[in-house]
Formats: structure tokens, C-alpha cells, sequence
């Protein structure tokens, strides 16, 4: 039963399966439109999201300006509720990543 105010939400069942690319497709077809071997574009993926990584860590963003750009989030502090006994609990503020697709993209889907 969903809480007060809220619909509850059913997932929908399709007949067709999701759509996804996965690292090695990704490695694949990346090594042949550009026409590297697939070790060296794992490499620099690799490297990549290493990079990346160690620049949200820092609190820089870093913007692939035809895909977007990733940021880091500060999430304060909150009381939440444990669903189980109904206790107030205390989350503790963090640090989360966020993305902001570009407008380039966004064009690209929705011509």
C-alpha cells in the first residue's frame, strides 16, 4: 500500500527487451569506428573514468561538451524513517554524482 497522497506504481510489462550497450560492445564498436585495437580503447576508457573519478573526488566537474557534464552533489544531512519499526533514523550528509546531459545531445534525440 503506498503512503498517503502518493499512487502506488506498477512496473509496466513490454514485449520488446531494453536496449543496452555493454562495456565490450562499447569497447568494440568504439575500436571500429576509430580504428584503434580494442586493448588500447580499453585503456583509455579505463583511464577515463579514472580521471574523471579522481576530479569529482576533488569537487571539480568535468563536461564532455557533446555528451554533458558531470558534477558532484552535496546531500545534507536528513532524518529518514526505517520502514521495518518506524524509527526515525539519521542518514548522514553525503557526496553524490550527478550528470546534466547537454543540449547537443538532447538535439540529437529530439531532432
Amino acid at each position: 500500500m503506498g503512503r498517503p497522497g502518493r499512487p502506488l506504481i506498477f512496473p509496466v510489462a513490454t514485449n520488446h527487451k531494453e536496449q543496452h550497450m555493454n562495456q565490450a560492445e562499447l569497447i568494440a564498436k568504439v575500436a571500429e569506428v576509430s580504428g584503434a585495437s580494442k586493448k588500447d580503447v580499453e585503456a583509455i576508457l579505463k583511464t577515463t573514468a579514472d580521471v574523471v573519478t579522481n576530479q569529482l573526488q576533488e569537487g571539480d566537474a568535468v563536461a564532455f561538451p557533446s555528451l554533458g557534464k558531470f558534477t558532484v552533489k552535496d546531500r545534507p544531512a536528513r532524518t529518514g524513517r526505517n520502514p521495518k519499526t518506524g524509527e526515525d533514523v539519521q542518514i548522514a550528509a553525503k557526496k553524490a554524482p550527478g550528470f546534466s546531459v547537454s543540449i547537443t545531445l538532447k538535439k540529437a534525440l529530439n531532432p
